[in-house]
């Protein structure tokens, strides 16, 4: 609104205005003094000196109501429009799902948890890792799988009115805000190394895992425990949703999966592709806790991520790349645990409940406790009355068993 008054042109009243106007026409109409008009000018000066005594006349009396309180109308109309425009400015709008959020609290969206695994999407579970390993504090918004980023992505935050979409840039710009960096103790190689492993695990294994998902469906929801009512929060029955998720989940992958160019090999030609995946990382970590030591980098966060989806996978449904990783990679099967461990204490009741905040403390139930210590005080006093009761009764059986004996000892002394 500021801005809006400053546009005001800087003009002069119109009293001024018209004030100058008025002395243009007298500049002109007086002749030199040499001039043969002179004497025929005589009466227009006269005229114009009347004009001018009642100009002063005029701004005089303009003067006295000034000084007595009163203001021209004119400078009235002129200030209220200034007035008007230089009131408070409206309240910020933030484009967001989160309308009601805190300050400094991130807002995480991303899928639903399932019985074994507390996302499906290995770019969800790094963030959320990624987040519990350094100790900021967020909040998991349960929008039933309703919204996606500008981007059209899971996952991606909201933090003070604002949103951030990709894994890797939520990583890195909370990392620059709140000075969580991760891997500030590797040397420069290790960095090459940490960016490269991640760049084969995001862009070349989590493909893998996402065509065996794309060719079986069916194995998804059964290998996971995968509940779409709960997860979707729909009335519908799971067989129906089921039967959808199959034709739409597989044909969406398949389009996607070809789109990167993963999705054009032969079944075992990809398979063999994962295998090669999981030896360079099993060598790569070899007999550490992680991949750089005894403190788990950004790399350890990624591989977590990946890793999960499986090794947490159902052993009801066969899949040979799971089955290599267990029984050729033991040691990535360790680094899966340390980081379960290290990461989600609260594992097994995120998996139980479904819970998609078990790291946030919930509230104790004092109002149930208030309502229990109010209905003893209730059944105490209901006692306590019912004892008074009781005890008067008892007094009145007494005094009318003397009051009788008393009467029977009369009636016995006069006979």
């Amino acid at each position: 609104m500021a801005s809006e008054v400053a546009q005001i042109p800087a003009e002069e009243t119109p009293a001024v205005a018209a004030a100058e106007k008025s002395e243009e026409p007298e500049k002109s109409a007086a002749p030199p003094a040499d001039s043969a008009a002179a004497p025929a000018a005589a009466p227009a000066v006269e005229k114009a000196e009347d004009a001018d005594g009642e100009k002063k006349d005029g701004e005089a009396g303009k003067q006295d109501k000034q000084q007595d309180g009163e203001e021209p109308k004119k400078d009235e109309a002129v200030a209220a429009p200034v007035a008007a425009k230089s009131e408070a400015p409206p309240a910020q709008k933030f484009n967001v799902h989160k309308t009601n959020f805190e300050k400094d609290i991130i807002y995480l969206y991303q899928f639903s948890r399932t019985p074994l695994l507390p996302s499906l999407s290995p770019y969800c579970l790094k963030v959320e890792t990624w987040l519990r390993l350094v100790g900021l504090k967020y909040e998991n918004v349960d929008h039933k799988m309703r919204f996606r980023s500008k981007k059209g992505q899971l996952p991606f935050i909201e933090l003070n009115g604002e949103e951030i979409a990709d894994s890797a840039i939520i990583i890195k710009e909370l990392s620059s805000k709140y000075e969580k960096y991760l891997d500030s103790g590797l040397t420069a190689e290790q960095r090459n190394v940490s960016y490269a492993t991640i760049a084969m695990l995001e862009n070349h294994l989590i493909w893998i895992i996402f065509y065996w998902r794309a060719k079986y469906p069916d194995n998804v929801l059964k290998g996971y425990k995968v509940n779409l009512q709960h997860a979707l929060g729909l009335r519908l029955p799971n067989s129906i949703l089921n039967f959808f998720f199959k034709i739409t989940f597989g044909r969406k992958g398949t389009k996607k999966l070809k789109a990167h160019g993963i999705g054009v090999h032969s079944a075992e030609e990809i398979e063999e592709f994962g295998k090669d995946d999981l030896k360079v990382l099993s060598e790569m970590l070899d007999c550490k806790p992680f991949f750089f030591g005894d403190e788990p980098t950004t790399l350890d966060v990624v591989a977590f991520a990946v890793l999960s989806q499986l090794h947490y996978l159902s052993k009801d449904i066969a899949y040979p790349l799971r089955d290599y990783m267990t029984e050729k990679c033991p040691n990535l099967i360790g680094h899966v645990s340390r980081m379960k461990d290290k990461c989600f204490p609260d594992w097994d009741e995120i998996c139980t409940k479904l819970d998609l905040n078990a790291h946030i403390p919930k509230p104790e139930p004092e109002t149930k406790e208030g309502k229990e210590g109010g209905e003893q005080e209730k059944s105490n006093e209901q006692e306590g009355t019912e004892g008074d009761k009781i005890e008067k009764e008892l007094e009145k059986d007494k005094s009318n068993e003397k009051e009788s004996t008393e009467e029977n000892k009369e009636k016995e002394e006069t006979k």
